[in-house]
């Protein structure tokens, strides 16, 4: 048995934009990043550059070395084709080159990405047809009536067990099958390519974009919040599409962390961490046990965080221990949309307070909004981007809501349930919109107007 896990090219061709109208490559992001979507790049197929948005594909990365460790280092292959900016002439020249060692392929997909890599998925088939293709990610939980003739294998959650399945000889659909606490924190560290560590890029917060290349990595998974939008915690770690189940939370250990560190620090040129935590400062003990580790070391760190999971000492701590810089998820700066449609009741007053306090240890803060929420008015918009003029944050986020499977947002809606989040309307005017890049570009001009 020998498996390739793959984040394939996404490239959606040419757009005009800018002052002097220069044609860009619209590009997408999929694994590793909790909203996939495209944006206009400066890469071209083929042709890579730095510093464009790069997530690490966290769960392409743990199941590579887990299948490593089960089956041997010559049966498992590993290829980021978003990281390395690779056309499809190319992606599939690789394919050639290793068709006769591998017998499964995984793919990583989404909502944004799905039509895409569905055609992608088929035309694999067609080429090589012994290959035994996995589909993975959140488009795993959407429901689609998968056809056997070309999806082998269908893998919930996380991958790390169920593709041991697979290779075990199971097909269909796989259920949610995570990693326990004592399993997570025995697993082998992620693998990081020698050819792309230095790919994995987020500008944010700042100064971060100044350190590069950067480690993306996790003290935890999981997150117990219910923000109706967000994915991993509902469809990936977790199995709580509707928003209405318990969620947990499981965290590495501390010495895990630190020999973790120790090994990237001491196999590459890392200039900064970045945890990329659904929630990194759940538990004020789990925050402060982090700021120890990163004591140890001689780097600057961020993290993604929530504003109300911390004492006003953790964050103190943080800074103290080398923390620069952290993200805040604050979604809108309208107190109703927060509470009775994004479902993450938290106090906006606070947050200008916590925001305040932060950039007092002279800490930079980077928050994230979102629009085009279903319910949430123009009003409510222009609410958020008055929250965000008397709000102290270093950098902001703005993007549009994206509806991707697994979320509750996608659930309630095909369902005709979302009235169980009060103040949540699709009605005809409601933009189901998959990619949260475009329908942005949509809101853009109607809050210029306004």
């Amino acid at each position: 048995m020998s498996i390739l896990f793959a984040n394939p090219p996404w490239w959606e061709g040419k757009e005009s934009r800018g002052l002097f109208r220069k044609k860009r490559w619209r590009r997408g992001v999929r694994a590793g990043s909790r909203w996939p979507f495209t944006f206009l790049g400066r890469c071209t197929p083929d042709n890579s550059r730095a510093k464009d948005y790069m997530p690490y594909p966290f769960f392409l990365g743990y199941a590579t070395t887990y299948a490593t460790k089960e089956i041997g280092k010559d049966r498992v292959f590993f290829r980021d084709s978003i990281a390395l900016s690779e056309s499809y002439k190319s992606f599939y020249k690789y394919l050639d080159e290793i068709k006769n060692k591998i017998e499964y392929l995984l793919i990583e997909s989404a909502t944004p990405s799905w039509d895409h890599d569905y055609k992608l998925i088929k035309t694999i088939k067609e080429i090589y047809p012994h290959l035994k293709i996995i589909v993975a990610g959140p488009i795993s939980t959407s429901g689609e009536k998968w056809d056997s003739n070309i999806v082998h294998a269908v893998v919930k959650g996380e991958y790390e067990k169920n593709v041991m399945k697979v290779l075990a000889g199971e097909n269909g659909v796989l259920n949610h099958d995570l990693l326990t606490k004592d399993e997570m924190n025995s697993a082998p560290f992620p693998y990081y390519d020698k050819m792309i560590y230095d790919k994995y890029f987020d500008g944010n917060p700042i100064p971060m974009h100044k350190l590069h290349p950067q480690a993306h990595i996790w003290s935890s998974r999981g997150c117990p919040f219910k923000c109706i939008f967000c994915v991993w915690p509902a469809a990936m770690t977790g199995n709580d599409p509707h928003g209405d189940g318990k969620r947990s939370v499981r965290q590495y250990t501390p010495d895990y962390i630190e020999n973790l560190i120790k090994d990237l620090t001491g196999r590459y040129k890392f200039n900064a961490i970045y945890f990329d935590d659904d929630t990194f400062n759940i538990g004020n003990k789990h925050t402060e046990n982090m700021s120890e580790v990163m004591s140890k070391f001689d780097i600057p760190w961020f993290a993604m965080c929530r504003a109300d999971t911390s004492k006003k000492e953790t964050w103190k701590k943080m800074s103290e221990n080398g923390c620069q810089g952290v993200k805040l998820g604050v979604e809108s700066g309208s107190q109703v949309v927060v509470d009775k449609i994004v479902n993450k009741h938290l106090d906006l007053k606070y947050v200008q307070e916590i925001v305040s306090h932060i950039r007092s240890l002279n800490m930079s803060v980077h928050g994230t909004f979102t629009y085009g929420l279903p319910g949430e008015t123009k009003e409510d918009m222009i609410r958020t981007k008055k929250f965000i003029q008397e709000t102290k944050f270093s950098t902001v986020q703005e993007s549009g809501t994206a509806e991707i499977e697994g979320t509750p947002l996608h659930a309630l809606i095909n369902e005709e349930k979302l009235m169980t989040y009060p103040g949540a309307i699709a009605d005809e005017n409601y933009d189901r919109q998959k990619d949260g890049g475009k329908k942005w570009q949509s809101l853009v001009k109607e809050l210029q107007n306004n």
